[in-house]
């Protein structure tokens, strides 16, 4: 039971069975837009044009989304980013199903999406901590999240790749549409206290901006760990955008085998946050992260070398893997250490590393396999994660001084351990 035991927090129960729906809605809708595109144009430059704006806006937005997260009621923020997240997704039914959608159409809703998530990523991230009942269970509540999106990620590319194949994608994007409805219900049935004003609420934006800037980069464990988390964000993960040409060039498949290379990795990252799960301290993620970072660019350079269907969704679990325990036992230490007046800013840059780099890694990763093929992109992404992680490791000896303090202050070391954190 101690992996779940964050679901003992009923309004954290409530969230978990809510947007477990509305997540294989979401997941469906990232590989029809992506087959949709792809059917539209044939063109791996546009999948990455489409990729750039739908997440440009996490990294234009998300330091100014940090402020207000801090200063407003975080659980009306979400359900209105629910709203009209959900709104986005029927605009995408109805021009698809109407068979009037073009290009520059799916790329303007993208953008719309991407400034919704702008502030839904760090209001999400930062409320968290406030629907689970007690803080020790903060780091087992960030890896069942992990599990239910790895688990929808499982479930949603499937399903996708069946409804394409048998009605289009317009109806991928109308399910995403009515999944919303749960987890929107789900938010407005839980009990939330009044959260007090944090110190400093008062100040103007700017200045919360700028100490949020400060903690982040004047903090070597945080800024090493969101450095990390960007360059992986930037070189790794483009890998998706790429995944509809590796598929119908080089593994000669449609949407249905683009649906289940999308599972594999699902599978992968599933098992991934459940190893994450069942951990009841954070002592050791550093080295974590450097083993998972280094898996993630060697499951890239070895699925890139693929020509079988079967050896490259064996690949992709270990690419889902990586990714995964990487993600989530960073996004673990942050959460674990910040205090709760500074959380929606750092969780804000969080989401920039994560998120607001990919727009750049997908037009790059697009105009790279318009060059020299996306087989071989896949494989430079790799080797560039492989590097990262190597320079990380290189970095804990010194990280690891600065985070003994905290994590006494915390409780999660006695007052006079000597074991490394």
């Amino acid at each position: 039971m101690r992996m779940l035991r964050a679901l003992q927090s009923r309004n954290y129960r409530l969230y978990f069975g809510g947007q477990g729906v509305s997540l294989v809605g979401t997941w469906m809708t990232r590989l029809a837009t992506s087959w949709l595109v792809y059917r539209l144009t044939g063109s791996a430059l546009l999948l990455g044009v489409v990729s750039f704006a739908g997440q440009i806006p996490t990294f234009v937005l998300a330091p100014f989304a940090g402020v207000l997260v801090d200063r407003v009621n975080r659980h009306r923020l979400l359900v209105w980013t629910q709203v009209l997240a959900m709104l986005q997704s029927f605009a995408m039914a109805g021009l698809t199903l109407a068979g009037v959608i073009t290009v520059p159409e799916v790329i303007a809703l993208s953008l719309f999406q991407g400034l919704i998530n702008a502030f839904d990523m760090p209001s999400r991230q930062a409320f968290l901590v406030e629907m689970v009942d007690r803080r020790e269970d903060l780091g087992n509540a960030i890896a069942l999240n992990s599990s239910l999106v790895n688990g929808a990620r499982l479930l949603g590319p499937s399903i996708g790749g069946v409804v394409i194949a048998a009605v289009g994608e317009g109806w991928c994007f109308f399910i995403d549409g009515v999944s919303y409805l749960a987890v929107i219900a789900s938010l407005l049935a839980m009990r939330v206290a009044r959260r007090a004003a944090p110190p400093g609420s008062g100040q103007r934006g700017l200045h919360q901006l700028k100490e949020g800037w400060r903690y982040v980069t004047g903090f070597a464990p945080v800024r090493s760990i969101l450095l990390l988390l960007a360059l992986v964000s930037l070189m790794g993960m483009p890998y998706t955008v790429l995944m509809p040409v590796v598929v119908g060039s080089t593994l000669h498949g449609g949407p249905a085998l683009l649906g289940m290379m999308m599972a594999a990795s699902g599978i992968g990252a599933l098992c991934g946050a459940l190893y994450l799960a069942q951990r009841t301290t954070i002592l050791g993620l550093g080295r974590v992260i450097v083993t998972m970072a280094g898996l993630f660019g060697a499951g890239l350079v070895a699925f890139s070398f693929s020509r079988a269907a079967w050896l490259s969704a064996a690949c992709l679990v270990f690419v889902g893997f990586g990714m995964m325990v990487q993600m989530a036992s960073s996004n673990t230490i942050i959460q674990t250490v910040v205090s709760d007046a500074m959380r929606g800013r750092v969780m804000s840059f969080y989401s920039m590393a994560f998120m607001g780099m990919a727009p750049f890694g997908g037009l790059l990763a697009g105009a790279l396999a318009h060059r020299i093929g996306a087989t071989r992109t896949v494989a430079v992404s790799g080797a560039a994660c492989i590097l990262a992680a190597a320079w990380f490791a290189t970095r804990l000896r010194t990280l690891r001084p600065l985070m003994r303090p905290l994590y006494r202050e915390i409780g999660i070391l006695p007052p006079l351990e000597d074991e490394l954190a």
